[in-house]
């Protein structure tokens, strides 16, 4: 059993895709002394020869999706590699969290080993909007995958699916709301501001 005082303090991001939720908590890890954890670094930073990594490629090879129990294992072990190599200082920095938990069942699994200090919850009223953000960094990051309007816009029905269940999950106190049409330095400006206390 991990006690309290071991779990890592966290802070959630959740947003729909495009929403920006990389790009803020790119910001306030250089921002402050904080580390900004994403679940595509996770995956995609796993070596095949790893436990996680050997764990991962025998759903991935077979086409199925990994089970929540182990999905959280693979990104605890992920996390105790960063503590392990140094990257990550659980004791002095808050571990900002962006798309992980993606389930009610994986928010129950990782509160054996965090403590959510606050969500940022970024919304935007405009899918559209989101669509074009995310077209544009399909053409600067060349990830093909964000290109297919199609596919954006059934990514998007699946975030609304997942993450209103989710966030029932939570007290609402933990949640702060953030309007994420505005530019990403006035999003962030906002949070700073928001959130001062913790973040500082």
């Amino acid at each position: 059993m991990i006690m309290k005082e071991d779990k890592f303090r966290s802070l959630l991001i959740f947003g729909a895709p495009g929403s920006g939720k990389g790009t803020q908590g790119k910001f306030l890890s250089s921002a402050g002394n904080h580390f900004h954890l994403s679940s595509g670094d996770v995956f995609r930073g796993l070596s095949p020869e790893s436990p996680s990594g050997k764990l991962y490629h025998k759903y991935a090879g077979k086409g199925q999706l990994l089970p929540d129990d182990v999905t959280i294992e693979i990104w605890h072990q992920y996390v105790l590699g960063l503590i392990a190599t140094n990257q990550y200082f659980p004791k002095e920095q808050l571990l900002l969290l962006d798309g992980i938990p993606r389930t009610v069942k994986q928010a129950e699994i990782l509160e054996q080993y965090i403590t959510v200090e606050k969500i940022i919850l970024l919304e935007t009223k405009d899918q559209n909007v989101l669509i074009q953000r995310l077209k544009r960094r399909a053409l600067i990051e060349r990830r093909h995958d964000d290109n297919d309007v199609g596919t954006l816009r059934k990514r998007m029905e699946i975030y609304e699916k997942e993450t209103f269940p989710l966030l029932k999950h939570y007290s609402d106190e933990l949640i702060v709301r953030f309007d994420a049409d505005q530019r990403p330095l006035e999003v962030l400006r906002d949070i700073l501001i928001s959130l001062s206390d913790l973040l500082s």
